[in-house]
């Protein structure tokens, strides 16, 4: 295995790794502030469809993010409203929003353009175009001809779309947040002692809803970079159970930024390497592609099982905050 090929290792790796940590980090937002939200795959699902609908019929991939970021931000909204305003069990909305959205996403799908369940295929200015970052080779014969530090920079660092990019800013932002801000240090305090936040007279219901609708957010970008950037068009499934990996990798991190990023890019590399060695055989006898296709799920649940060691969920995570009279 050359050089080059490991980079485009890497650089799918990171593109794959990219819809899991927006989704990790939007499960930070929510359950440091007590919520536990199961439901980031319904709203990945929600967002990949209308982003890829809208950005369609409109003819323009910005107002498709849009479109996929009020999608997602609906059903954090709904799931606030279920699990904060009226303290229902947080796991039940969770699942109900991942059964809405995916029995909803195909019904309005074959409704709109009749075709099985899937937007047309996007093309032009309604999708994400790849970035070729300044003095960047752009063809790989020209790439190959590079040293290694050139090959880094055209391969690995340049051609990603700007929401992956955008990804790796949030994680830098989403520490500064948490740890060096008055809003992120009282986020973490309702997720571990609401009561002592309330006598301090700040809203323990705004700070929950204020987390939920960022993680909102950040699943919206991820549904429409899977839709609109790593795809072209939504189909059923999409998300291909990301949302649920996503938390498996947010207890790995404990709960951490940086160490969610860590998780995040180590399921993109397995990811990546079944994705890119298919049909390989063994002698006589050839591997299935199922199996390669299967391999990340069942390496990131060995390893997040073998190295996660012991992760303490925020205090107050999934128990509805009743104000004491």
């Amino acid at each position: 295995m050359d050089f080059l090929t490991i980079l485009q290792i890497l650089d799918s790796s990171l593109r794959l790794a990219t819809p899991l940590l927006l989704a990790c980090l939007a499960g930070l937002y929510s359950e440091r502030a007590g919520v536990f939200d199961i439901g980031l795959e319904g709203k990945i699902l929600a967002a990949a469809f209308f982003s890829a609908a809208i950005a369609f019929t409109s003819g323009s991939v910005w107002i498709g993010l849009l479109a996929g970021i009020a999608a997602s931000m609906a059903l954090s909204g709904l799931h606030g409203l279920a699990s904060i305003t009226f303290r229902g069990n947080q796991l039940i909305s969770g699942v109900a929003i991942n059964f809405l959205a995916a029995g909803l996403t195909v019904v309005i799908a074959q409704t709109w353009f009749q075709q099985g369940g899937r937007t047309p295929q996007l093309s032009g200015a309604a999708r994400f175009d790849n970035i070729v970052l300044p003095g960047a080779a752009s063809r790989i014969r020209d790439i190959a001809q590079q040293g290694p530090l050139g090959q880094i920079y055209s391969e690995l660092i340049s051609g990603h779309s700007i929401i992956v990019y955008l990804a790796l800013l949030i994680v830098p932002l989403t520490w500064w947040v948490l740890y060096r801000t008055r809003f992120g240090l009282r986020l973490r305090a309702v997720g571990e002692n609401p009561a002592a936040v309330d006598t301090a007279g700040v809203s323990v219901v705004g700070l929950r809803f204020a987390a939920v609708l960022i993680a909102g957010v950040l699943c919206g970008l991820a549904g429409a970079y899977l839709a609109t950037a790593l795809n072209a068009g939504f189909v059923k499934d999409m998300s291909a159970g990301r949302g649920f990996i996503a938390l498996a990798a947010l207890i790995f991190a404990k709960w951490r930024p940086w160490y969610a990023l860590s998780a995040c890019l180590l399921f993109g590399f397995f990811d990546a390497v079944g994705n890119r060695y298919q049909n390989i055989q063994l002698g006589e006898f050839i591997v299935p592609v199922q199996f390669m296709q299967a391999l990340p799920y069942i390496l990131v649940v060995i390893v997040l099982a073998g190295l996660v060691g012991k992760a303490i969920p925020p205090r107050a995570g999934g128990e509805p905050y009743v104000k004491e009279r």
